[in-house]
């Protein structure tokens, strides 16, 4: 299974910026697409940005300009660097990942999607 560590929540005002960062690892596994969504109270979960291994990246019309996405490969690790943060902003925002997992080396692949634990992010006006 693959687990997910993140990063960089915190409380920021206005115009301000956070760098969020999330790692998986697993004993076997490729990451087919790693990514960010996020949770407001009282809506729905929303994708923020997300991107594969080969760099495609799918990101929200509500961050784009202000919102970057990236990873490090070699790290099975992302980032969401977040400028000019708004307070519609504020959400829990929870890492993704999309990887094909196996117990051992003699099993098939097999897709599966996995979220982190989430982290607050807090944008006050």
């Amino acid at each position: 299974q693959v687990q997910l560590v993140e990063s960089g929540g915190g409380l920021v005002q206005a115009g301000g910026s956070l760098r969020l960062s999330c790692a998986a690892s697993a004993r076997f596994f490729r990451v087919n697409r790693l990514g960010w969504y996020r949770q407001a109270p009282g809506k729905q979960r929303e994708l923020v940005a997300t991107i594969t291994s080969s760099g495609t990246i799918n990101d929200a019309d509500s961050v784009k300009g202000r919102f970057t996405i990236s990873r490090d490969n070699a790290k099975n690790t992302v980032y969401l660097q977040m400028n000019s943060l708004k307070p519609e902003d504020t959400a829990v925002y929870y890492c993704y990942c999309n990887a094909d997992v196996r117990s051992t080396m003699w099993q098939p692949w097999s897709a599966t999607d996995y979220w982190g634990q989430g982290t607050q992010v807090t944008v006050s006006s």
